[in-house]
């Protein structure tokens, strides 16, 4: 599991040179892969010398390369994958899963009627089937362009 922005470097740091800043990003980075967002605060931020600034904008740079790498291990494994001209079955079984529960949950919420005691249990499986359907689509979808380091 991936640490939460304030518990890396960059958010320890923001957490005692510029804690708006952290209030502001605090839990959404990196899940949300926002790191730009968190660039340009502390670029903006009135709170941080030139060498603070710098110093965080190499180590978002890190971050940034790390989640690059993770993308590039799991492209790597798909070409591995296909050079031998075979498949992972769980693989797929648990994409075309995921992808089915996100068309149950359509179906439902337009169609059926939820019982009122199920309501907090359904919104819980509507984020979770939500967060499966990103992932795959991130995936299968995923930019590959290498944003911009100004």
């Amino acid at each position: 599991m991936r640490k939460k922005f304030k518990d890396t470097k960059v958010g320890k740091f923001l957490s005692e040179k510029a804690p708006k800043i952290l209030q502001v990003v605090g839990d959404i980075l990196p899940e949300k892969g926002a790191l730009g967002i968190v660039k340009n605060l502390i670029n903006l931020s009135d709170d941080l010398s030139p060498e603070d600034k710098q110093m965080l904008s190499e180590e978002i740079l890190k971050l940034e390369e790390l989640e690059l790498k993770d993308r590039d291990s799991a492209r790597n494994r798909e070409i591995e994958i296909a050079k031998i001209h075979k498949y992972d079955f769980l693989f797929y079984l648990t994409g075309i899963i995921g992808l089915a529960a996100f068309c149950f949950m359509i179906y439902a919420i337009v169609y059926l009627t939820i019982p009122t005691e199920n309501k907090e249990v359904w919104i819980h499986l509507i984020g979770i089937t939500e967060g499966i359907v990103i992932s795959i689509f991130g995936y299968y979808f995923g930019s590959s362009i290498r944003r911009n380091s100004n």
